[in-house]
């Protein structure tokens, strides 16, 4: 997958949902339980060699779940390649960086694209 920039980045807290919409017109809509089931930190991967650049595919099949968890309470952009979450129950580590967030896309276009590496 080519590296993509986010051109814009909504949180909607009534739908549960991140929105973000990337540089070559794609829209991608992350359930917040998704991207907390795939945080990159070393803490959520269970140590730095479980670490990669593409989200562990059991994430896609994870129950969406609505707890403090799940819940966003602040997202800042780290330099000019990713943002960090801070979440309602406090955890508030890992980078998800713009190849990662990508790759985490739950759309049928983008799983496809994952699955035979296009």
């Amino acid at each position: 997958m080519n590296a993509n920039i986010p051109t814009e980045i909504t949180v909607n807290k009534k739908k549960k949902e991140l929105l973000v919409v990337w540089d070559d017109g794609h829209t991608s809509i992350y359930p917040f339980s998704l991207v907390r089931n795939a945080c990159p930190c070393a803490e959520c991967r269970g140590g730095h060699e479980q670490m990669g650049t593409e989200p562990p595919h059991e994430v896609f099949y994870m129950p969406i779940e609505d707890t403090p968890a799940t819940r966003p309470v602040e997202i800042e952009k780290v330099g000019t390649y990713g943002i960090t979450i801070a979440w309602e129950d406090g955890h508030h580590f890992g980078i998800y960086e713009w190849h990662y967030l990508r790759a985490l896309c739950p759309c049928p276009v983008c799983r496809e694209m994952m699955i035979y590496g296009q």
